[in-house]
């Protein structure tokens, strides 16, 4: 019992397969210019990932010290990061945001690097602000050791 093959008469009385539908034309969307965008600097003691998007949060590029080649503990290093802002700078260059808020989060070393490169490349910078999340109070304490 397989599918049953409706034929469709149109205006004109010629007969239209309902299976030959017209399919939907996917590509990739237009490259439009962006004026404004954020720069997110994740920052670890393992890893560096950036992640740039336009003022609505979509995201338009994104990068990692892994994805960029570096391996165990060297992709938590300055250099590294300084080498992610090259590669997300290159993937920039054509229609990417030119003046750029930076969050950054984590206490990792590649932070400072990463901010560093990021005002030397050429970018406008208008704000940097650190979303790194604090504790307020935590969790309840243990009880007290009896003697």
């Amino acid at each position: 019992m397989g599918k049953k093959k409706i034929a469709d008469k149109g205006a004109d009385g010629s007969a239209k397969k309902a299976s030959q539908s017209v399919p939907k034309k996917r590509g990739k969307r237009a490259a439009r210019k962006i004026e404004e965008g954020r720069i997110y600097i994740n920052s670890s003691y393992n890893n560096t990932v950036l992640t740039v998007t336009d003022e609505n949060g979509d995201v338009i590029a994104w990068s990692s010290a892994g994805s960029m080649g570096f391996a165990g503990p060297k992709k938590a290093t300055p250099f590294a990061a300084s080498k992610v802002v090259a590669g997300i700078v290159e993937k920039l260059s054509k229609n990417g945001p030119n003046k750029i808020h930076i969050y950054a989060s984590g206490i990792g070393p590649g932070r400072d690097g990463a901010i560093r490169s990021l005002v030397a490349s050429g970018f406008e910078l208008l704000s940097i602000k650190d979303i790194t999340p604090i504790a307020h109070n935590g969790p309840r304490p243990r009880k007290q050791r009896r003697n």
